[in-house]
């Protein structure tokens, strides 16, 4: 992982919220090249919608989106999708085509109005392919896999968009153990090694201590933490922001992070004892 890289995306000083409330107050958060910025914290503490802001999808009120550190705003749809993507939570079900023609979705930004798939457009999209594994199934009906893998075809669809910012929001929900695991290692291996800048909105904090450079912890839509994993991933600060005790240990073994929220103690009960027969 490494410490120090250039900015490719930053929030600065965001204000954020909907027509008779605000939910996010002055929030700042830097994405780098080659890193994974982890956003956590409760329910309703902002981290969705600073993602959405960060891919446009939610004008600020105050604050500005920089890319390479220069303002957004400037740059059209088009433009601004050559650079970021977004993995959101709500996506379509693509009944009736196969795996790449899926993938290639995420060529649209690069292609004329009418335009059909050129050299460099398939060159992506196999890159994409690669990448998440799914050579394999390139042909196959997305009406036949599972969530897991249908989560894979999205991750490529982003991948063949071929943009230097990555935005994933709670990308291992609803998903095994074993997909959770292989979400989250290629999250990785896209910062290190192909420089991705990534921002990931996670809920579980074991994920987020695992595969993030830099965990930003939001409550009450402000940033009351930002910083290494073990620095933010802390007892202290999670009982404060969570309301409830949470104890946080390293593992002697890989030097992660471990997060252990404590069960309030509760009596156990008596079990009556088998009726004896005669």
């Amino acid at each position: 992982m490494t410490t120090e890289s250039r900015a490719a995306l930053t929030g600065r000083d965001l204000v954020l919220g909907y027509p008779r409330s605000t939910v996010v107050h002055g929030v700042s958060v830097e994405l780098r090249v080659g890193q994974v910025t982890a956003l956590v914290g409760p329910n309703g503490s902002g981290k969705s919608t600073v993602l959405r802001s960060l891919a446009r999808l939610h004008p600020a009120d105050g604050g500005a989106v920089l890319v390479d550190g220069d303002d957004a705003g400037p740059l059209t749809a088009r433009d601004f999708a050559r650079r970021v993507t977004l993995l959101s939570q709500e996506r379509p079900h693509p009944a009736g085509l196969d795996v790449r023609d899926v993938v290639a979705f995420g060529r649209h930004p690069h292609r004329g109005r009418f335009a059909g798939l050129g050299p460099a457009d398939h060159a992506a999209i196999d890159r994409a392919l690669a990448i998440t594994g799914l050579e394999p199934m390139a042909g196959r009906s997305v009406d036949q896999l599972s969530g897991g893998e249908l989560q894979r075809v999205w991750l490529a669809t982003c991948l063949a968009q071929e943009t230097g910012v990555l935005l994933l929001d709670e990308p291992t929900n609803h998903l095994d153990l074993r997909y959770q695991v292989e979400v989250l290692d290629l999250v990785r291996d896209l910062a290190d090694e192909h420089g991705t800048a990534l921002g990931v909105v996670l809920h579980d904090l074991d994920h987020a201590a695992a595969v993030a450079d830099v965990v930003v912890l939001l409550h009450q839509g402000r940033v009351r933490a930002s910083g290494p994993p073990a620095d933010v991933l802390r007892g202290d600060l999670l009982s404060e922001v969570y309301g409830l005790t949470v104890r946080c240990r390293t593992d002697p073994e890989t030097g992660v992070v471990r997060v252990e929220p404590q069960r309030r103690a509760r009596p156990r009960r008596e079990h009556a004892p088998p009726p004896t027969t005669r």
